[in-house]
């Protein structure tokens, strides 16, 4: 997945000069209510991997301006080449009369395994003024990848994963009292509510489950997770889950990672998470990478150290990490 220290940013545009161009075509499918894009082949894409002098390519497709209502599309990644070929065809069920107002973004990137993914180009159509009747707009055609524009109001290269509503509370003895007043360890609580708008990978259904890890325990002790909550983008959990062993000063240097993962049944596919915590980058004085909360992060995180005993709530944008 690619990381990010820029909240719902999950791209690093980096200093790629966009060139080539994508083949695809686009249809209406009116038996099945959906709308099909054949994404063919891309050829002569730009270096992403200087060093290694590479790209590692894939196509993501989005409907504009309410991207998140329907999700993203994504191909396959096709290694090692600056002229891949997909063949795939990607779907969308929505009326026809709905694509009137809407837009189709269609965007290559670079998949960066251990980094952030590079922007490659993007292509939009309005599909207000779309001649459906037209034979031709229904071939495959050639169509030059351009650079991002600067200031887009529809942001196009916000990664949005949807969001997730939580309440923590630092709880000490009988849930009575403050920090200061006790020398005794006490208990995190957190309370997932429920996501909204969460991203579908795979055709309208999603399956998706909640992950916790009290970073930095990794062990099985601090893995807790939620039940599976089927067929919905907008799944409510109402599970709490409970930490014990906390001293004050401990609650500085952990960091709450909450991550939300469509289940499939061969693999589990990460949607987004968060990471709630100080953002210090440090952790009882060693430098780490997960000590990377945003700013809305932390603040609900200090909101939580501040009151003991009540519980903070909040939505957050979920986010890659």
């Amino acid at each position: 997945v690619s990381g990010s220290l820029m909240s719902i940013y999950s791209a690093d545009f980096g200093n790629v000069d966009v060139k080539g161009n994508i083949q695809f075509a686009v249809d209406y499918v009116e038996q099945l209510n959906e709308l099909h894009i054949f994404i063919c082949q891309c050829k002569d894409l730009a270096v992403a991997d200087v060093k290694r002098q590479r790209s590692d390519p894939y196509v993501k497709t989005y409907l504009l301006p309410e991207k998140y209502k329907l999700g993203k599309r994504k191909t396959s990644v096709k290694k090692k080449t600056f002229n891949p070929v997909y063949n795939e065809i990607l779907r969308y069920k929505i009326e026809k009369d709905l694509l009137k107002n809407q837009t189709l973004n269609i965007s290559v990137w670079h998949n960066d395994t251990f980094g952030r993914n590079s922007f490659l180009g993007e292509v939009e159509l309005d599909l207000g003024t779309w001649d459906w009747n037209d034979r031709s707009n229904k071939q495959i055609s050639w169509f030059p990848l351009k650079p991002r524009v600067e200031g887009n109001v529809n942001y196009l290269w916000v990664e949005y994963n949807g969001e997730m509503t939580l309440s923590l509370t630092a709880c000490v003895g009988r849930c009575q009292g403050t920090w200061k007043k006790i020398l005794s360890t006490g208990e995190v609580h957190i309370w997932v509510k429920e996501c909204h708008n969460l991203p579908l990978l795979r055709g309208n259904r999603l399956n998706s489950f909640i992950k916790c890890t009290i970073l930095p325990d990794t062990s099985r002790k601090s893995r807790q997770k939620t039940r599976t909550v089927a067929k919905t983008t907008n799944p409510v959990f109402n599970h709490t889950m409970v930490y014990d062993g906390f001293r004050p000063e401990d609650l500085k240097e952990a960091c709450i990672e909450l991550t939300v993962w469509d289940h499939n049944k061969l693999a589990n596919h990460f949607l987004g998470g968060l990471r709630i915590g100080l953002g210090t980058g440090k952790s009882y004085g060693t430098t780490v990478d997960w000590m990377d909360s945003t700013s809305d992060e932390t603040a609900l995180w200090e909101k939580m150290m501040n009151s003991p005993n009540t519980w903070i709530e909040d939505t957050l944008p979920l986010r890659m990490l």
